[in-house]
């Protein structure tokens, strides 16, 4: 078997001390050691083929130098661009990242974190699903580290990054009123998230502050185990009968693709009988004929301020931090404008709330 390079072998061929080499390779006092010192130790460890002895820096340390992160849905691509920013952040410190997806489940997700936890991770990066607030006290009571992304419980006093999304929606509306758009209608899903619940709030109360017209069929919640056929139904009522809307916001990326999907099929043409705003972005929506604007979501400042919470709390204690982030609105072709009103009076009066 071939003889493991160690610390000592990489000091002899560079002539140094086997502690300048263990700073060097843990980035520790960078600003006290010769960048040219440094940059030759780091060079013979690559020639060498050294590998630093995680198992005796774990005893050394009592930490493994892992963390674990539960994401709700892998296949969507927030949750696949959320862990490689967070994998990319907790390199940095030389951290490895064990991954995993809860599929909107809690029970999947106490199996994750259990398992986790039996795999000795430091701490645990988490977007949470609806009915785990339980699974999150206990982990308090026992003192696991753990930051929570995207979602949050307003009656736990947990460390949390996620968005602002009362400001994201608020902007969505102010766009579209500024864009000629006077009936603006809501897609969102059935949900008792803090992120749903916010945009929806959100959403109304720019109505409001515009003096935008608001009636209560114009807020459609649907579910996630049938979205499509839900969706479908929704934008068909949305934009037929007395008073069909002239814009429309979908507050997910799956529910935004699935509305231009059924804006496709019943061939409504965008922007000019339909404004539209998205959540999230995906390559997808290029390969619709009118891509639409949509509200970004800073995911890489969300996993790199997670994880850094998550290891200053690892390494010196750190006390709850709950930061909520502003999103951007990206304009594109679904929203430049739209058509003069037909008819002024089949919109119900500003300001009022219906049925």
């Amino acid at each position: 078997m071939m003889k493991k390079t160690s610390l000592k072998d990489i000091a002899q061929v560079v002539g140094v001390s086997t502690a300048l080499v263990s700073y060097v390779l843990n980035n520790q006092k960078e600003g006290r050691i010769g960048k040219e010192v440094a940059r030759r130790i780091r060079a013979v460890a690559q020639e060498l083929n050294y590998r630093p002895n995680q198992i005796a820096r774990s005893l050394k340390t009592s930490k493994t130098f892992t963390l674990g992160l539960i994401v709700a849905d892998i296949a969507n691509p927030f949750s696949s661009a959320l862990a490689r920013y967070v994998e990319d952040a907790a390199d940095r410190d030389q951290y490895t990242v064990i991954l995993g997806s809860s599929d909107e489940n809690p029970q999947r997700s106490a199996k994750l974190i259990t398992t986790l936890l039996n795999r000795q991770v430091d701490g645990l990066l988490i977007v949470p699903t609806e009915g785990m607030e339980a699974q999150l006290a206990e982990l308090q009571r026992q003192q696991v580290p753990f930051v929570l992304i995207d979602r949050y419980f307003p009656e736990l006093p947990t460390s949390y990054v996620a968005l602002d999304n009362y400001q994201a929606l608020y902007q969505a509306v102010e766009h579209l009123k500024e864009a000629g758009y006077n009936r603006i209608g809501l897609v969102t899903l059935e949900s008792a998230l803090m992120p749903m619940r916010e945009r929806s709030r959100g959403y109304l109360a720019a109505l409001s502050a515009y003096d935008l017209p608001m009636r209560r069929s114009w807020l459609k919640t649907v579910r996630r185990a049938s979205l499509d056929a839900d969706v479908a139904k929704a934008v068909q009522a949305l934009t037929t009968g007395r008073y069909p809307v002239d814009a429309l916001i979908f507050t997910t990326n799956t529910l935004t693709l699935a509305g231009l999907r059924a804006i496709k099929a019943r061939s409504i043409m965008v922007p000019a009988e339909l404004g539209v705003v998205g959540f999230d972005e995906t390559d997808a929506y290029d390969l619709f004929y009118a891509p639409p604007t949509y509200i970004r979501q800073p995911i890489a400042a969300m996993g790199q301020l997670a994880t850094r919470l998550l290891l200053d709390a690892l390494n010196a204690g750190r006390p709850v931090a709950q930061i909520n982030l502003q999103a951007s609105l990206v304009i594109q072709a679904s929203t430049p404008g739209r058509r003069p009103l037909a008819d002024q009076n089949t919109t119900p009066a500003a300001g009022t709330v219906k049925a």
